[in-house]
């Protein structure tokens, strides 16, 4: 089986957030169990290819002039045994694939460079004659418009909080039903590839039901409703040689089930040497998130008076709008003695060992469609404490709900409250040993890979192959 895979991110070369990682999981997995997998990417200028070829794409004379780069990626001076394609257009390569760092707004061409993207996509799928063309978010939504005789196409949604939507002036571009595009008098390149698409994969099945909801359906409710049971829900997983506590070399300590205590304590106390704070016990607060909105960071924030009072401390990584990354500094600099942030980058060390090193992990989003870190956090036995929306309802289990199959705390509530009660009910688990070691172990014991899932996106594939 041939797919083409098309992505706007897919680490190493591209990761904003969680797509990223998903989305390189996911190929990993469906190549180690046989199928040829071809992955097309915006061309953002910092890939090295070896063995490399390229080639003039036809697309439509708006695009501008669009070459294809095949082949292996370099990745720290290895090279990846599979080949990927990179789409070079004028404009795509850019310091960020979406925002401008400066202003932290979006790029003001974002629908010429995507739904170009989608025309090369298009050009592609037409040289290469996949059994199956896999879409991924509205990036590459737009390729349905440019392909008379499509072959089967899968589109995943890894979230509806962003559409493409653009001015109806678009709608003339698209050269094969265009009106799939209207969206009131807009064009929405989103809501194309929904209506196009033989099958759709939501990232969690919690979150394949969400979106059927006014609610959580970013105004596609109908529309996804309306395509029955084309719409399925597929949890991601997490790379579990990379996320691994055993295996880790960033630890000062690698851990398992049976000696959890001591690495975990190594881990914790170079969170606190980082921090220049002195440890006195009590309950430490993790945080690994982009600092956005959606992310309930102001309900983290609001965390912040009460911390001395819990005893407890809050390290923060993450990066985002300009808004929010000020408010984190803020607080930070308020609070020094209870809170400390990484805001001028990812750190990806720094964060292994927020998941090794921490007692809890906040993750009180507004939206999550699968999330991945709440996940990571239970494969190094750190308890979750987050908000029962998509895939967090999928992965935890409230212990006191459930206390024999409890892994970490779902709020009660999605507000700064809700969350000031999880965390105080997480802090109640801590303090029993046993109960402690137990929801431990269960997390980390849990299969968290991309094993089941990529077997249930092949049997995806198979059902659409005409």
């Amino acid at each position: 089986m041939q797919v083409l895979f098309a992505t706007a991110e897919m680490a190493p070369v591209a990761r904003v957030g969680g797509m990223g990682l998903a989305t390189a999981g996911l190929v990993k997995q469906l190549r180690a169990d046989g199928v040829d997998v071809t992955v097309v990417l915006p061309d953002y200028g910092d890939a090295e290819l070896a063995d490399e070829t390229s080639w003039d794409l036809d697309v439509p004379a708006w695009c501008g002039p669009t070459r294809a780069r095949r082949g292996r990626l370099v990745i720290d001076g290895g090279l990846d045994e599979h080949e990927i394609v990179l789409v070079d257009r004028a404009g795509l390569a850019r310091p960020h694939p979406y925002v401008d760092p400066t202003t932290g707004t979006a790029w003001p061409d974002n629908d010429w460079r995507f739904i170009g993207f989608g025309a090369a996509v298009a050009a592609l799928t037409r040289q290469l004659e996949p059994d199956v063309l896999h879409l991924n978010d509205w990036h590459t939504a737009a390729a349905v418009g440019f392909l008379p005789a499509p072959p089967p196409i899968v589109l995943t949604i890894h979230t509806l909080g962003y559409q493409g939507v653009t001015s109806a002036d678009w709608l003339q571009r698209f050269e094969v039903e265009p009106w799939r595009f209207v969206w009131y008098d807009v064009a929405n390149p989103l809501v194309g590839a929904i209506r196009a698409a033989d099958r759709i994969i939501a990232v969690s099945p919690n979150y394949a039901r969400e979106i059927l909801t006014e609610e959580q359906g970013m105004g596609m409710h109908h529309e996804l409703a309306a395509r029955g049971e084309a719409v399925v829900g597929i949890l991601n997983g997490i790379d579990t040689a990379e996320w691994n506590p055993r295996l880790d070399p960033v630890l000062p300590t690698t851990y398992g089930e049976t000696d959890i205590d001591t690495g975990r304590a190594a881990a914790r106390a170079a969170l606190f040497e980082r921090a220049e704070w002195h440890d006195d016990g009590g309950p430490l607060l993790g945080v690994v998130t982009r600092l956005v909105d959606q992310k309930g960071v102001d309900r983290i924030l609001g965390l912040a008076p009460y911390l001395e009072s819990m005893g407890a401390r809050l390290v923060i990584l993450g990066s985002g709008t300009p808004d929010l990354t000020d408010w984190v500094r803020h607080e930070a600099a308020a609070r020094p003695d209870r809170i400390w942030a990484e805001t001028s980058r990812y750190d990806e060390p720094l964060a292994h060992l927020i998941f090794a090193g921490t007692d809890l992990f906040l993750m009180p989003s507004r939206f999550e469609p699968c999330g991945l870190a709440q996940m990571q956090a239970m494969a190094y036995g750190t308890f979750p404490v987050a908000t029962p929306v998509g895939g967090l309802v999928d992965t935890i289990v409230d212990v006191d709900a459930d206390p024999r199959r409890g892994t970490g705390i779902l709020c009660h509530t999605a507000d700064t409250a809700g969350l000031v009660d999880g965390v105080h009910r997480g802090i109640r688990a801590l303090r029993v040993a046993s109960r402690r070691r137990a929801m431990q172990k269960r997390g980390m014991t849990h299969d968290w890979s991309w094993s089941a899932p990529a077997a249930e996106h092949v049997r995806v594939y198979q059902s659409v192959q005409r």
